[in-house]
């Protein structure tokens, strides 16, 4: 029996898809999630910031006695996990970029993949080395889509105002290649999909869309056996949610992250 919860950081909200991922995944186990809602986006801050904050946010999580931390940032994955592998130690600690890598080669099956994320996540090139290291002569094609992180923390998801921003950023990735898969490297992401899936078909392409956050659960489950940290026994599991602002918005725009409303959200300082 491991009892102790499993944390997972994100700027925002965006985590709550690799949560719902995971609480699909793993129904035993409990989970505490904190979103830095004051400091969002991630996406356009430096290296050396989203470092800082991302070391700031796990220290808050093993403050809660969690057994493993998930980094559900595809920013934070690309730019700070060496670093919170080190400060964390011997707690396991999972990015979303090296899942998404895996998932997005075995559905481009030899062709052209194409990377949508934050400026940060993009400029980085994580996924571009991630692929590379699975795939040497993948054809990669990437494309900051910074404004999605807004619009998915807005709600606007769907509509006009989305799909033009969706257009104006994947039309030139389409102009130049007829990518087989589309990796969505950002965790805000996934709840553009069907929007996004319409626009790609109004330019032509044909994109199997990869989310991380199903192949970021499975590697979760095999850590947790692995390192002998998986919940043994079929106790009600426990789900905390921390946000260090708004946490009123938090549990209202929540929902469309996880599918259902965040229950009883709480205000941390991570300055403390």
């Amino acid at each position: 029996m491991n009892a102790r919860p499993i944390g997972i950081f994100d700027s925002g909200m965006g985590g709550l898809t690799v949560m719902r991922a995971l609480m699909r995944a793993l129904p035993h186990e409990s989970f505490v999630y904190l979103g830095d809602t004051a400091r969002l986006p991630y996406g356009t801050k430096s290296a050396d910031t989203v470092e800082r904050y991302a070391v700031q946010a796990t220290g808050a999580l093993m403050r809660r006695d969690v057994k493993l931390i998930v980094v559900a940032c595809n920013t934070a994955s690309a730019v700070a996990l060496p670093a919170l592998e080190k400060a964390l130690a011997p707690i396991p600690v999972i990015g979303v970029v090296e899942p998404g890598a895996e998932a997005a080669v075995a559905a481009a099956q030899g062709e052209t993949i194409a990377v949508i994320g934050t400026e940060g996540t993009i400029k980085g090139g994580a996924y571009l080395r991630a692929i590379r290291a699975r795939a040497a002569d993948a054809e990669i094609v990437q494309q900051a889509c910074p404004l999605f992180v807004p619009l998915a923390e807005e709600g606007l998801i769907d509509g006009e105002i989305a799909e033009l921003v969706a257009e104006r950023y994947l039309a030139p990735v389409f102009a130049a290649a007829k990518p087989k898969a589309l990796v969505l490297g950002c965790t805000h992401f996934p709840v553009l999909v069907p929007m996004l899936e319409k626009v790609i078909v109004r330019l032509g392409g044909d994109a199997m869309l990869v989310d991380s956050a199903a192949t970021t659960a499975e590697a979760v489950s095999r850590r947790l056996s692995q390192n002998g940290l998986a919940q043994s026994t079929s106790a009600a599991p426990s789900y905390t949610f921390l946000a260090t602002d708004a946490p009123e918005r938090f549990a209202r725009v929540g929902k469309i992250f996880l599918g259902r409303a965040p229950q009883d959200v709480d205000l941390v300082d991570l300055a403390q």
